[in-house]
């Protein structure tokens, strides 16, 4: 399949009853509103054969699109300025915290580029930081993390989160429970700082959402014993 029969399966799929919730949820125009499930279901499988494709899919600028390349590509395959290109020219918040910060956990430089974003004055894309360094702790064998490093940034969300962008505040939060769920070294530390920061109001707009409360969830996975075991995808 190229590009414009993919467009075109797009088109087909999509619903405005999905489009009318994905906008909801932060999406922009243009979009068709295709379910992730039929994404996965219908048109993956045939992006994966071509990588290039990917890579058009997601310039096209459609949500849907976009959404699929990130399904689709290999992220370790893929180079920092391709990373870059696509938290830049991502449809919405959504997308860039969502698959492309996902995208880039699996990449060769998952930490570089969430430092790099982290850094960032511009709230979608210093989201996105903290999400691809939550994510890439949730995915990497516990040797191959910095611990230090990590608990300096433990300790910076633990002065700052409130203070913090309000997209940045839901994230933030994210990690920490991503540092007591899949990082027993700082297992302690997550708990103690969940703790501190409690309960962390971010608006999402009008949606069911809710900002999960970091002590409940970290406190679920200890009690399932399931603290350390790692995701094999960020993506998803």
């Amino acid at each position: 399949m190229d590009i414009s029969e993919i467009m075109g399966r797009l088109s087909e799929l999509g619903t405005e009853q999905t489009k009318k919730t994905l906008l909801r949820h932060g999406a922009n125009e243009p979009i068709f509103g295709v379910k992730i499930g039929d994404l996965k279901k219908f048109l993956v499988k045939d992006v994966k054969k071509n990588p290039q494709l990917a890579l058009d899919l997601f310039a096209t600028g459609n949500s849907d699109a976009q959404y699929l390349a990130g399904l689709a590509i290999q992220p370790k395959k893929m180079k920092k300025e391709q990373l870059q290109t696509w938290m830049e020219t991502a449809n919405c918040s959504f997308i860039a915290g969502s698959i492309v910060a996902s995208v880039a956990a699996e990449s060769l430089f998952a930490k570089e580029l969430a430092l790099e974003w982290m850094a960032s004055e511009q709230e979608y894309i210093e989201n996105a930081g903290w999400t691809t360094y939550g994510s890439f702790i949730s995915i990497t064998p516990d040797t191959a993390i910095h611990q230090q490093e990590v608990e300096a940034l433990l300790d910076s969300i633990e002065k700052n989160i409130h203070q913090a962008k309000n997209r940045v505040r839901y994230s933030m939060n994210q990690f920490v429970i991503c540092v007591g769920s899949y990082y027993p070294p700082l297992l302690t530390r997550a708990e103690e700082v969940a703790k501190t920061i409690g309960k962390v109001e971010v608006y999402l707009g009008d949606t069911a959402c809710k900002v999960p409360l970091a002590t409940d969830y970290i406190e679920k996975v200890v009690t399932m014993e399931r603290v350390g075991r790692k995701r094999k995808h960020a993506v998803c």
